[in-house]
């Protein structure tokens, strides 16, 4: 028994017409009432089994699907509805159950066909039945009279009709929304990819950048002073680093799991201090200054301070090494405002490197509503980046509208 309900399953999922296994099955199930309490009707008053053959006839495209693959086009259900419901009507009755074969197969059709074919279905089935009611064989009622049923049986195929379109609409609509969920979801696959290709960056720039000024010293130890003990130092503080950026990138691709118990907290405003003194220990001058209170910054704003900080930093270290820098947090109940300056190295002004890093800065910061500028200034190259902060809603919106509505600018 499962089976065979497995088969029919499958069958009905091989139809070419997307609706649910229910849908089809309950059209199929109400066209066997209507011709079965048809075939009933006229088995006292015909002895014959012309209506077996117009029953078989409503069902035809069942079997010439399941047998032969035959698949059920509008045009072989409309064929196989009309000669059903002639064959039954040959042989006429009062109260006549016969034409509401043309109503189900009317839903049908509109259901699956297009409006022209659906149209010209249901003139069809009326004329049809116009005929067989000026023939006398269509009856409703005891009387008899002509034209008595028709209205009603007319009516009934438009509503059929009705009923079919209502389920085609509905189903370009499913069709639709599904199209619309697959780009949502694709475009929330991209960006989340987009984070993490930042995430990552921003890791390894900060560490090979910290990794590299420790090797340097080392080298300069071991070169110039033969201070073995400096150099040995400097290679700890990289191995340390290295291990460090390990677990970082560790922690990183870990986002992309999620079950709450195996992630990390992400680095905030808090751990800038930090992220200065490992700058420091590998030999940059920075200096760091925090004004305000970092209660009011919440953990997306706090995180995107402390990587824009982190790539600002490993830009002074790969463009400017042995330049002083400044460091410079003021947090106020408006806004959270990061300010890194560095001086110029000698020589002609480098165009810096306008790839992942700073894109990146750029996408952190107009995605929390936020401002950021860098460049070259007359005291150096400055990073500034301004978050609006959640003290009031007025704030937020006036802080997020600016940059939801100005125009796209170059990348940085």
């Amino acid at each position: 028994m499962r089976r065979a309900l497995d088969t029919v399953r499958e069958r009905i999922e091989a139809l070419p017409y997307d609706y649910p296994p229910a849908v089809i099955i309950g059209a199929d199930l109400a066209l066997l009432l209507i011709t079965g309490a048809a075939v009933l009707q006229r088995h006292a008053y015909f002895p014959s089994p012309l209506p077996l053959v117009a029953m078989a006839t409503a069902f035809l495209p069942i079997p010439l699907f399941a047998i032969f693959g035959v698949k059920p086009h509008p045009v072989l259900l409309k064929g196989s509805a009309l000669l059903s419901c002639a064959l039954f009507l040959v042989q006429p009755v009062e109260a006549d159950f016969a034409p509401f074969v043309l109503v189900i197969v009317a839903g049908e059709v509109a259901a699956v066909a297009s409006r022209g074919l659906t149209v010209g279905f249901a003139l069809l089935a009326i004329l049809e039945l116009v005929a067989f009611d000026l023939a006398g064989h269509l009856h409703w009622g005891a009387t008899g009279q002509r034209l008595q049923g028709l209205p009603m049986y007319a009516l009934g195929i438009i509503l059929g009709v009705f009923v079919g379109v209502l389920l085609q609409y509905q189903r370009r609509f499913l069709y639709q929304e599904r199209e619309n969920q697959a780009i949502r979801a694709g475009h929330a696959a991209d960006e989340e990819r987009r984070r993490i290709a930042r995430e990552v960056h921003d890791v390894i720039a900060h560490s090979l950048s910290i990794t590299l000024l420790h090797l340097t010293a080392a080298r300069r130890a071991l070169q110039t002073d033969e201070d073995v003990t400096e150099a040995v130092e400097a290679l700890v503080d990289a191995e340390r680093l290295g291990r460090q950026a390990m677990a970082d990138i560790r922690r990183t691709v870990g986002m992309l799991d999620t079950s709450p118990a195996l992630r990390t907290p992400e680095p905030s405003a808090a751990d800038l201090d930090e992220l200065v003194g490992d700058f420091r220990r590998a030999g940059l001058t920075v200096e760091y200054a925090r004004t305000g209170d970092l209660a009011g910054v919440e953990g997306t704003v706090g995180h995107a301070l402390y990587r824009i900080g982190q790539e600002s930093l490993a830009n002074v270290a790969k463009h400017a090494p042995g330049r002083p820098a400044t460091v410079r947090l003021d947090v106020t109940a408006e806004a959270a405002t990061l300010v890194v300056i560095n001086e110029m190295p000698a020589g002609p002004p480098a165009r810096r490197d306008t790839g992942m890093g700073l894109r990146g800065m750029r996408k952190r910061t107009e995605l929390l509503g936020g401002t950021i500028s860098a460049g070259a200034a007359d005291d150096g190259w400055t990073v500034r980046a301004r978050f609006p902060l959640k003290s009031s809603a007025c704030s937020t919106i006036t802080a997020i509208l600016p940059g939801l509505l100005k125009k796209p600018q170059e990348d940085l």
